[in-house]
């Protein structure tokens, strides 16, 4: 039998994208960080994220089926950890607009608007399948999670800062 400690242990060591899902309801905005999100199909475009049984968001996206996934970018911890926690109050001091119907987080590097298709139970948590319809990216390094820690890719800080360097300089040797 597995342990849900030696359970947390191993998959701490797998990085996840860092992400903060949205949803307007009652022309109020939900959101909370999800970690588990990831690529379905290309074609169609789709995503997938697992939330919990007693996500508040999850709640909403059973009637809105409307979702928006702000990608956060190296250096939006804050952001993270401010969706975390159970609280009214998430949005307040953050920067957002509506884009599409949903709240977008005017930090975030990326952005997909999405409608939910399909809800699987899978354990405690609930699997959410959506169709991916507007997708906008501005150059960032992500946000990961991983060691129950924020970073970023080392390779992708090394290969940033030889451009900052090759263009502080001409580009030449």
């Amino acid at each position: 039998m597995v342990t849900t400690e030696a359970f947390k242990d191993v998959m701490a060591t797998v990085c996840a994208p860092v992400t903060v899902m949205t949803t307007t309801w009652n022309a109020r905005p939900f959101g909370t960080t999800v970690s588990a999100f990831w690529s379905v199909s290309l074609r169609p475009p789709m995503v997938g994220l697992a939330l919990a049984h007693d996500s508040e968001l999850l709640r909403r996206l059973r009637v809105t089926r409307c979702l928006g996934v702000n990608l956060l970018g190296d250096g939006q911890e804050d952001l993270a950890i401010n969706f975390a926690r159970k609280a009214d109050s998430k949005f307040d001091g953050v920067q957002w607009s509506q884009d599409d119907g949903l709240p977008r987080l005017t930090a975030a590097p990326g952005w997909l608007v999405c409608d939910v298709e399909q809800f699987v139970g899978a354990g405690d948590h609930v699997l959410t399948v959506a169709s991916v319809r507007c997708v906008a990216l501005q150059p960032a390094l992500p946000l990961v999670y991983a060691q129950r820690s924020f970073g970023t890719h080392s390779r992708l800080q090394a290969m940033r800062a030889e451009q900052v360097g090759a263009g502080a300089d001409g580009g030449h040797a």
